[in-house]
């Protein structure tokens, strides 16, 4: 039996997944396949490396504590004058994100990891999904991670790279092709319960994106839902966390291990239909 674990984008809710994967290692879940998008190959990397284990889990627990906006956004006037001017690319650098990269992984080439990673990435010029399991770590998880408009696209060869969710978000495809009969799905889910739309062009830009993916991945679910054994981690509910705020990591991990543990106990997880696990919908309050 092949055990593959995809990990979803969703900017930072990424957190919600170190509890689901402190879940999973607690479980003794072992991955022969490991693949991510955006965020989530960030923190599919870090597991990647060193294997599913209660100790990478806490490193990247750690990682995701110490975490601010400004270390993955961060500030510089010259060259947002840049781009309003229309002279670059994107509102922000990726010198942040390479900067947490280099500092959070030890492998360099993503051959080179003890579990297989893929990193799933788009080619801007024609849409298509890149799976990427080979070449350098940090130029795969930077173009992963660059969602149009924010961050720069990234070379990779003759093309120029950008975030996976815009091609496809979790993409269960390559555990499908790779023959995994069994896949864990760790979706980061929405800010379901938020009362009023966020106030800057970068938030409002990442929870648009964030209601998109998930719109996405509940479709692929239904897609490939009898190819494999799907099991659906289901994230914590209600959510209220605006699109830049990184100060509730530890939260976030906690409810979504709890929701996990409890999803996990009956049944290994599974259910009839897993996409309704994570199915859109409204809190009192809304508009």
């Amino acid at each position: 039996m092949t055990t593959a674990v995809v990990l979803s984008g969703g900017a930072n809710l990424g957190a919600i997944q170190v509890g689901m994967l402190r879940a999973l290692a607690e479980r003794g879940v072992v991955p022969d396949l490991l693949v991510g998008t955006s965020v989530g190959a960030l923190n599919a990397a870090v597991v990647a490396e060193d294997g599913l284990t209660m100790s990478s889990v806490e490193r990247l627990a750690d990682i995701w504590r110490s975490l601010r906006a400004r270390d993955v956004f961060p500030p510089d006037p010259l060259h947002l004058i840049s781009a309003l001017r229309g002279r670059s690319q994107s509102l922000f650098t990726d010198t942040g994100l390479r900067r947490l990269i280099d500092e959070s992984l030890t492998v360099d080439a993503l051959e080179g990891t003890r579990i297989p990673l893929i990193v799933v990435t788009t080619d801007i010029l024609t849409g298509r999904e890149v799976d990427l399991g080979w070449g350098p770590l940090t130029d795969a998880l930077l173009a992963s991670s660059a969602i149009p408009g924010l961050f720069p696209p990234v070379r990779w060869r003759d093309r120029m790279l950008v975030d996976g969710g815009v091609a496809d978000n979790t993409s269960l495809a390559p555990t499908i092709t790779a023959g995994a009969d069994t896949v864990y799905v760790l979706p980061t889910g929405y800010a379901c319960a938020l009362t009023e739309p966020p106030g800057d062009a970068a938030s409002m830009a990442l929870h648009g994106t964030t209601l998109l993916i998930h719109k996405r991945l509940i479709r692929e679910i239904d897609e490939y839902s009898a190819a494999a054994d799907l099991i659906v981690l289901p994230p914590p509910c209600p959510l209220d966390v605006s699109p830049r705020d990184f100060g509730r990591a530890e939260e976030l991990m906690d409810r979504a291990y709890h929701d996990a543990i409890a999803a996990l106990a009956i049944d290994g997880g599974r259910r009839r239909q897993p996409s309704r696990m994570i199915g859109l919908h409204t809190h009192d309050g809304q508009v």
